[in-house]
């Protein structure tokens, strides 16, 4: 295992402080609309880039030296944390985002001060359009979201706030967390492995992109078809080994929702919470809904609220 607890713990100081201590509360109307199930969630989205991907963006970039380039392929958040981590240490930032890229995540990149750069119709092609780029610019450093073991490191940040406002007692029964490239999922894991090993790791894939758990199925790195999902941030086709060998270790199971399930917790939140979240921040909101995580204290993450704009 290559991700350390200690680490984890001592990114918080490393970490731009406005990604840190995001707001966790049990929302009274929110649990009736569930069930009456305690759920606590975490609003990973009151930040500049509007998710998580901010803590581990910023805590790998501080290992580099300042005015580095990096490149870098996302759907728009990963994008949009580089950007701002990169802006604030001086160093030149490459996003290489899909043909399909949601136009708001693609303007933000942008005002950040990344280069952003179409190429291909998928996320899988993004992902190869920057690796071939990188290669051709040894000069750049390569981020690869699910790769380096800091970017994890850095969301597991989102663990050591969790177990902090823990309910009494033996804590969460289960942290329900959105799957894509499994960085959020793993860290979040590391953490509670152990400090809370009593709680179960429960993570979330779109039905039109089920690739973490095809992989965690078959014990390696599995690449799928063209995900069938408007939950973009979760629409991977393949995750990284490194990811998956992680995973295996970390995470209790998959769970599949689909598209519908998510647009309804996306009301959900809207109804119960005054929060507008972007279809993959809503996934493991609509895993608990959907009655398919037991346990009576649930946590979930709400980790983006980068919607597409009406009609895109």
């Amino acid at each position: 295992m290559d991700l350390d607890a200690a680490r984890i713990e001592k990114a918080a100081e490393v970490i731009d402080p406005v990604f840190l201590n995001t707001p966790q509360y049990v929302d009274e109307q929110l649990c009736r609309a569930l069930g009456g199930r305690e759920v606590t969630v975490k609003l990973e989205t009151a930040n500049p880039v509007r998710s998580f991907k901010g803590r581990g963006a910023d805590l790998v970039l501080s290992t580099l030296a300042p005015g580095t380039p990096v490149v870098c392929a996302s759907s728009g958040n990963f994008g949009q944390a580089v950007a701002y981590a990169g802006r604030a240490r001086g160093m030149p930032v490459e996003v290489f985002v899909p043909e399909t890229v949601n136009p708001v995540k693609r303007e933000r990149m942008e005002i950040l001060g990344a280069r952003v750069v179409v190429a291909g119709a998928d996320g899988a092609a993004a992902r190869e359009a920057a690796a071939a780029h990188a290669a051709r610019h040894p000069d750049r450093v390569h981020l690869q979201d699910g790769l380096q073991a800091a970017i994890a490191e850095g969301a597991g940040t989102i663990g050591v706030e969790l177990t902090r406002g823990a309910p009494d007692g033996p804590g969460f029964h289960a942290v329900v967390l959105p799957v894509g490239d499994g960085a959020l999922i793993n860290g979040v894991g590391r953490w509670m492995t152990e400090h809370a090993p009593g709680t179960r790791i429960v993570g979330v894939n779109a039905e039109g992109a089920p690739s973490m758990l095809e992989s965690l199925r078959a014990g390696r790195a599995v690449r799928i078809g063209r995900p069938r999902t408007f939950a973009d941030g979760i629409a991977v086709r393949g995750p990284l080994e490194p990811s998956v060998r992680r995973a295996r270790a970390l995470v209790d199971e998959i769970v599949l929702v689909s598209d519908e399930a998510i647009a309804a917790a996306m009301e959900l939140a809207v109804r119960t919470l005054g929060i507008v979240l972007e279809p993959a921040g809503a996934a493991g909101l609509a895993a608990i809904a959907e009655g398919a995580v037991p346990g009576h204290r649930l946590a979930t993450v709400l980790t983006g609220a980068n919607p597409r704009p009406e009609g895109h």
